[in-house]
């Protein structure tokens, strides 16, 4: 039986990224994991996927909206989808490969197989029994559907399945209006799919800043996705190629069907906790299936810890990356922290929108004063070369002390200019801290500077 001072449960994220810390603080670690590859949903079948095929269908929309414009002339290309694929695969693969080379490099054991816990302080894989003074459950989540609808992630798919078609849709449904139902959406649309998104609710991104909900909705028409907002899916028909969505309207009731080629079921995560064992275990577990944790993501049995999806808050990789850093260094006696009032929010479409802290309605429900700085990339000189003058930055500050409290940013490059805001509000800044930097010219940033200038008295380019 092989001991361990840690074994961690899952190499997403949350995992990886937590064995690597432990072995850099001393501690024996090994993670299991049961896929055939590192990396966990994100890099097999999430972020990393999705972004390559977010990119390459950018560059086609470049190449059929604007190359004409900036004097290169020729036929627009045609979409090789096998190819597109395969270049998605390669872009996983060299991910993937990037951990196991991470893994030997700190000599942390891969457990193939799928692990339970039988009792405190053994992890049993396959029908080996390891023994670990430290057991961290970092095993993620997985779509969830609704009733009525099920998925064979062929017509009816989650994220996994739209990642993997075998053609491109001539008409894709899309249920649910969040991040991956719009990023997926976007990716069909530029491909020439009709897209048609149909959202229980009457905005989209839900939580988000309105403005940005308004701005963005606004943006993605242009691009030809279509919207039914407060609409509740009754089930989905899957016929011999094709399905019928039927929704119901909530403001009168009236039900109407869709037709599709393909359906993506976007409607959200939730924790994947089965086969561990942790009801004969005894381990406290929340209502909507996360698992329970004090403020060092214990639980509440002695030397089993958990991050990441699997435990309450936002469900993004790098929310898990900082758990399993911080948790690593609780069990080498350091202190770990996580700020969770700084964990920005990123929507890969194009414009790409970003956001971390308060939003003004949770600075209105707190009754708290503030004040906006507002700037609109049309003022940009960099955005209007680059044809990316749509969105604007808006930055959130406390009235009397001028502390930064929030961003929300819908424009070029928003998940990359979204943290200097993030580091300005981890060391408790001031909008004007951010007016009085330096910001070179021509960049996007400087957007972000007179948002900031405009929380006093005002931008300079508008």
């Amino acid at each position: 039986m092989a001991s361990y001072d840690v074994i961690i449960i899952g190499s997403g994220p949350g995992g990886y990224v937590c064995a690597i810390r432990c072995a850099q603080l001393g501690l024996k670690t090994a993670v299991v994991e049961g896929r055939d590859t590192l990396g966990g949903t994100c890099l097999n079948v999430g972020c990393i996927p999705s972004k390559a095929l977010l990119h390459a269908t950018h560059m086609l929309h470049e190449a059929e909206h604007n190359f004409a414009t900036m004097g290169l002339k020729g036929k627009s290309p045609s979409v090789d989808w096998k190819q597109m694929l395969a270049y998605k695969a390669d872009t996983i693969a060299q991910n993937t490969k990037g951990i196991e080379f991470l893994f030997k490099k700190n000599k942390i054991d891969w457990l193939k197989g799928w692990g339970t816990i039988p009792e405190q302080g053994r992890v049993k894989v396959g029908d080996e029994m390891h023994e670990a003074k430290h057991i961290i459950i970092a095993t993620g989540s997985e779509a969830s559907s609704l009733p009525g609808v099920e998925i064979d992630e062929k017509t009816v798919v989650t994220s996994t399945g739209a990642l993997e078609l075998s053609k491109i849709p001539k008409k894709l449904v899309v249920i649910g209006a969040g991040v991956i139902g719009l990023e997926m959406g976007s990716v069909y649309a530029r491909l020439g799919a009709e897209v048609t998104v149909v959202e229980f609710l009457d905005q989209i991104t839900p939580g988000m800043d309105v403005e940005v909900q308004k701005s963005f909705q606004k943006i993605l028409k242009k691009q030809g996705l279509n919207f039914v907002m407060g609409a509740a899916v009754q089930g989905v028909e899957t016929l011999k190629t094709k399905a019928k969505v039927t929704y119901k309207l909530r403001k009168d009731d009236s039900e109407e069907t869709i037709d599709a080629d393909v359906v993506l079921v976007a409607t959200g995560r939730k924790p994947f906790t089965d086969g561990l064992g942790l009801e004969a275990l005894g381990i406290e577990m929340a209502d909507r299936g996360q698992i329970k944790t004090d403020g060092q993501w214990r639980t509440n049995v002695d030397g089993i810890h958990a991050i990441g999806d699997c435990i309450a808050g936002p469900m993004l990789a790098h929310k898990a990356e900082d758990e399993g850093m911080a948790v690593a260094e609780v069990i080498a006696g350091k202190h770990g922290h996580v700020n969770y009032g700084v964990i920005p929010g990123v929507i890969y479409t194009h414009p790409e929108v970003a956001a971390v802290g308060a939003t003004e309605a949770m600075l209105k429900d707190e009754g708290r004063a503030y004040k906006i700085g507002k700037f609109s990339f049309m003022g940009n000189g960099r955005a209007k070369a680059n044809f990316a003058g749509d969105g604007f930055v808006k930055i959130l500050a406390d009235k009397e002390t001028d502390r930064i409290l929030g961003a929300h940013i819908i424009g070029p490059m928003a998940g990359d200019l979204i943290h200097e805001i993030c580091v300005a509000m981890e060391f408790g800044a001031s909008a004007e801290d951010l007016a009085l930097t330096c910001h070179a010219h021509p960049t996007y940033s400087e957007a972000v500077r007179e948002a900031a200038l405009a929380c006093g008295d005002g931008p300079i380019h508008s």
